[in-house]
């Protein structure tokens, strides 16, 4: 380990002349290092250290460390547009980076959320001195994968960006009154106040993420998923089993790793978008959960910024943290599962008793022409809990949540073995609604012989008008978990999950606060049995 030096602060000029501020650490000794470079919007000196180790750390296992507020952030000059300028200022500050005194001309990017997608953008560019990223939890499509899931707005962590970023503007211009009132709606979420709402148009991604709402050219202009197709670095992608843009980083490694020539790792740990240990909601999964991301970082950069074999590349690339296990485990890819399905069938009373619902892998189980009726009332809609979309996220125990009328809730027999699952969770209903539009959440849970009921992964999707498809296709979380002998499944299915998802008015309308105004009752009737093969379809994990 290098004693390190004092902090420095420096500067550099776009290719349009305006200035970005950087935080740079360097270790004290002689020679030349490699540098690590994070690219941010929420003052550099915060550096992810919510997450990460503090950039002294990794200077001082030999790297020049260089944190950098993004145009129109912290200090750095110009106008800040979400996304907009990260492809050509991430190049430029690269190139800067690659020539820095005491730099080796090799550069290395690591973050996460708005700082994994920042690596992804220089990328694009293909800089030559950058020779390998590390992005945590990004939006590959950022429609599919950020803004939207299932076509629904993802209106509590879109809103709570919005409010974190409209908050820091306030700061930026010493705005104190705006700055408390944007910090108090950000403890108050979602916020009704029209007034607040006025408060974001500096940062307004939010008013036209809302606007764009399907996806078009819009999306497609911003997301990396459209700049990638041609760039190969060795990357090391990092997730969490409930963070809300998994997607982006299932997604991101699953092409990439499909056409690149250079090493493609991910690690999966059971982590929500931050912190990243051993506790998410209310189930710890021991010491093991910690993360191991620093460590592992240093040797990714240790490998491909000063040529040390480090032993990666012997190394399954991919290690996947099983929940109820709680073990890591590791293999050469992600592992192809074997689909099994358990069906749906009910008494009639699914959203009232919770025997009526049934889980079963045998369809010749189904009560014929079996059907649950669920409304869906805009006054009391169902709260969200847990799982990857609210806040905070994570696992919860839920069987409270179950008990409500507006829950259909079906249930397995208890398991006569282990079940260990892994890939990609589906579900599949034939449903029909008395409005033109309606949305449905679907939850798995894991539920206990005392009568607890966790939740494991859960997905949402919005019907729009003139969406008649059968069945209904939802899908889930990806998942790595074991569920043990003798606990069951559950599926829990509603019409809403505020403020995790914005409310569907029943014409198709997004709610994009708390409003009921022209909202409608939503009645939906969910089939089972003869020809309406209502069914999860589990990954099972291939030993």
């Amino acid at each position: 380990m290098h004693k390190i030096l004092p902090k420095q602060t420096a500067s550099m000029h776009t290719r349009d002349g305006i200035r970005l501020d950087a935080d740079i650490y360097r270790p004290d000794a002689e020679g030349e290092f490699p540098v690590l470079l994070m690219r941010q919007p929420y003052g550099r000196a915060i550096a992810s250290t919510v997450v990460y180790a503090h950039p002294i750390w990794y200077a001082a296992h030999g790297y020049i460390v260089v944190i950098q507020d993004v145009r129109g952030r912290g200090t750095s000059e110009g106008e800040f547009q979400l996304f907009t300028h990260e492809i050509p200022d991430g190049e430029d500050t690269v190139n800067w980076a690659a020539k820095l005194p005491g730099s080796n001309g090799k550069v290395g990017m690591y973050g996460f959320s708005y700082q994994g997608m920042t690596q992804l953008y220089a990328a694009a560019a293909k800089p030559p001195a950058l020779k390998t990223i590390c992005p945590a939890m990004i939006g590959y499509d950022l429609y599919t994968d950020w803004a939207y899931e299932g076509g629904a707005f993802c209106l509590q962590t879109n809103l709570a960006w919005a409010i974190q970023l409209a908050t820091e503007t306030a700061h930026l211009r010493k705005d104190k009154t705006a700055y408390e009132a944007l910090f108090a709606a950000s403890r108050n979420l979602p916020v009704t106040n029209p007034e607040i709402l006025q408060q974001l148009a500096p940062e307004s991604f939010y008013h036209q993420w809302l606007a764009y709402s399907h996806p078009d050219t819009y999306w497609e202009k911003l997301s990396p998923k459209n700049h990638l197709q041609n760039v190969d670095l060795p990357m090391f992608h990092i997730g969490g089993w409930f963070d809300t843009y998994l997607r982006g980083t299932w997604h991101l490694y699953q092409h990439i790793v499909a056409h690149s020539t250079q090493p493609q790792h991910l690690i999966i740990g059971p982590w929500a978008h931050l912190p990243w240990g051993r506790q998410v909601g209310e189930v710890d999964f021991g010491v093991n959960a910690v993360s191991p991301v620093d460590k592992m970082q240093v040797r990714w950069f240790d490998q491909f910024l000063k040529g040390i074999d480090t032993g990666l590349i012997e190394e399954d690339p991919v290690c996947l943290f099983e929940m109820g296990s709680n073990i890591w485990h590791s293999y050469p890819t992600i592992p192809k599962s074997n689909q099994k399905s358990y069906f749906l069938s009910t008494t009639g009373l699914a959203n009232i008793r919770e025997d009526s619902g049934t889980l079963s892998p045998n369809p010749q189980a189904q009560i014929p022409n079996s059907f649950d009726v669920l409304v869906h009332d805009p006054w009391r809609p169902v709260p969200a809990l847990g799982g990857h979309a609210a806040l905070p996220a994570g696992i919860f125990e839920r069987s409270s949540l179950d008990c409500r009328a507006d829950i259909l809730t079906y249930t397995s027999a208890p398991l006569t073995e282990n079940c260990h699952l892994l890939g990609n969770v589906a579900v599949e209903i034939f449903c029909s609604a008395d409005q033109p539009s309606y949305d449905l959440c679907a939850v798995l849970s894991e539920v206990h012989p005392d009568g607890c009921v966790y939740n494991l992964t859960q997905g949402y999707v919005h019907c729009p008008p003139g969406s008649e498809d059968a069945p209904t296709k939802i899908q889930l979380q990806p998942i790595c978990a074991r569920i043990a002998q003798g606990n069951a499944l559950r599926l829990s299915l509603s019409a809403a999950c505020f403020p995790a998802y914005a409310m569907n008015s029943g014409s198709g309308t997004v709610r994009s606060s708390g409003e009921l105004m022209n909202a409608q009752v939503i009645t939906i009737t969910v089939n089972c049995g003869d020809d309406f093969l209502s069914q999860v379809l589990l990954p099972l994990r291939v030993n």
